[in-house]
C-alpha cells in the first residue's frame, strides 16, 4: 500500500461532506419535529438504546426489566465505553448523560468520517475516499451517526483499527480493537481482522515483537467485558450470551429473520417483504462486489463478520439496517464507481440521497425508530 499524508488538509473535504449531509439530517429532523410537536433532542438523545447506555452512565450496571412472559432484559447486555464517555464528557460540562452522549457521537461521527476516508484514500484513492463518506453519511439509517448510540463510536475505532492493519501499525491496531471491543459485541470483526492481517504479515515473512502485542491487545476488550458479566451472572464464559438471551438475540444462521420475511411476504405486508429481500440481495451483491475487486483481506474479513452478525441475528428485525452501518467497505464499491463520474452529476446523485435519508430519518425517528 502507498504511504498517504492523512493530514487535515487531506481529509477536509471528506468531513466537510460528512459533516454537511449530518447537519440535513438534523435540520430536517428539527422541521418535522416542529410540525409534530416532537422533541428531536429527545428522540435523538433520550429514546431506545441511549436510554439504556445513560441510565449505566448514571447508575452503572445492574439494571433489569422483567417482562410478562417472564424474559428479563438487562443492562449488561450494553458494553462500557460508551457510557464511560458519556460521564467523561458530563462530568466537566454539566451536561445530561444523554446530551453528553450526542457529544460523544459527534466527535465520534467525524472521526469515523475520517477513518473511512482513510481506508478508502488507502485503497481506492482521494476521490473515492471523499464519496465513501458522502455516501455512509447519506445511508437512509444515517440518523443514527447522529444519536446517543455506539455505532459512530464503534465504526470510527474499526476503520482506524483497519487503516492500522493495512499500515501495519500493529499496535494501534491492537489498541483499537481492543476499544472497539469493549463498545460493541461485533467487536469480534474487528478481532479477525486483525489476527487475519497478522496471519498474511506472517506468511509474507514479517516479524516483531509489535505484531505479536497487536495479536494479543486486540480480543482483550471484549475478553475482559464478558469474563465480568459471566463472573457477575455467575454463567461463567457463557454468561453473557445469556443476557443476550434474554433480549431475544442470538446467532440462528438467519432462519428468524427468513421466517419473519416469509411473514411479510404471506400477509397484506407483502410490498415491505419483496423490499426486504431486494435489501438482502443488495448488500450480498455489494460484499460480492467488494470480494471481485479484491479488497484488503482484513477489509472483507471484517466486512463479511459484520453482515453475517447483523442478517443473521435472531433479535429485532427492525434494527438489522443499524447494525450494519459499521460494515462501511460495503461502500467502497459504490465509492469507488462515483468518483469515476463527473462532479456534477456525482455530486447530484449524492445530494438527493441525503435528502432522502433526511426525510427518511425524521420520518423514522418519529415512529418506530431504531431499537
Amino acid at each position: 500500500m502507498p504511504v498517504k499524508d492523512l493530514g487535515f488538509r487531506r481529509a477536509a473535504p471528506a468531513l466537510a461532506v460528512f459533516a454537511a449531509v449530518r447537519l440535513l439530517g438534523v435540520a430536517v429532523l428539527a422541521v418535522w419535529c416542529a410540525a409534530v410537536g416532537s422533541s428531536p433532542h429527545t428522540l435523538l438523545s433520550a429514546r431506545w438504546d441511549s436510554l439504556w447506555y445513560a441510565r449505566i452512565a448514571a447508575e452503572g450496571y445492574g439494571y433489569e426489566v422483567v417482562l410478562p412472559n417472564g424474559d428479563v432484559h438487562s443492562n449488561l447486555a450494553f458494553f462500557p465505553l460508551l457510557p464511560w464517555l458519556e460521564r467523561l464528557v458530563s462530568a466537566p460540562t454539566g451536561l445530561s448523560y444523554g446530551s453528553a452522549g450526542l457529544v460523544v457521537s459527534v466527535v465520534a461521527g467525524l472521526a469515523a468520517a475520517w477513518g473511512i476516508f482513510a481506508v478508502a484514500d488507502l485503497v481506492h484513492g482521494r476521490r473515492a475516499g471523499v464519496f465513501a463518506v458522502g455516501v455512509w453519511a447519506a445511508l437512509p439509517v444515517g440518523i443514527v451517526q447522529s444519536m446517543a448510540y455506539s455505532e459512530s463510536l464503534f465504526t470510527a475505532l474499526a476503520a482506524w483499527a483497519l487503516y492500522g492493519v493495512l499500515r501495519g501499525r500493529w499496535l494501534t491496531a491492537g489498541l483499537l480493537a481492543a476499544a472497539a471491543g469493549l463498545t460493541r459485541p461485533v467487536g469480534a470483526a474487528v478481532v479477525a481482522a486483525v489476527w487475519v492481517a497478522v496471519v498474511l504479515a506472517v506468511r509474507r515473512g514479517e516479524r516483531s515483537w509489535r505484531m505479536a502485542a497487536g495479536a494479543l491487545l486486540a480480543p482483550a476488550g471484549a475478553a475482559a467485558y464478558v469474563l465480568w458479566v459471566g463472573a457477575r451472572t455467575g454463567g461463567g464464559l457463557l454468561g453473557y450470551l445469556d443476557v443476550q438471551g434474554g433480549w431475544g438475540n442470538g446467532f440462528d444462521g438467519g432462519w428468524a429473520f427468513a421466517r419473519f420475511i416469509g411473514g411479510k411476504l404471506t400477509s397484506s405486508a407483502f410490498p415491505a417483504g419483496v423490499g426486504l429481500i431486494a435489501g438482502v440481495v443488495l448488500v450480498l451483491w455489494l460484499y460480492a462486489t467488494c470480494v471481485r475487486q479484491r479488497q484488503p483481506a482484513p477489509l472483507l474479513v471484517y466486512c463479511g463478520i459484520v453482515v453475517a452478525l447483523a442478517l443473521c441475528a435472531s433479535g429485532y428485525f427492525g434494527s438489522k439496517p443499524r447494525l450494519l452501518l459499521p460494515a462501511f467497505p460495503l461502500l467502497l464499491p459504490l465509492a469507488s464507481a462515483l468518483a469515476r463520474w463527473r462532479t456534477v452529476r456525482a455530486s447530484a446523485v449524492l445530494g438527493a440521497a441525503a435528502l432522502a435519508s433526511a426525510v427518511y430519518g425524521a420520518f423514522w425517528l418519529n415512529g418506530s425508530g431504531p431499537p
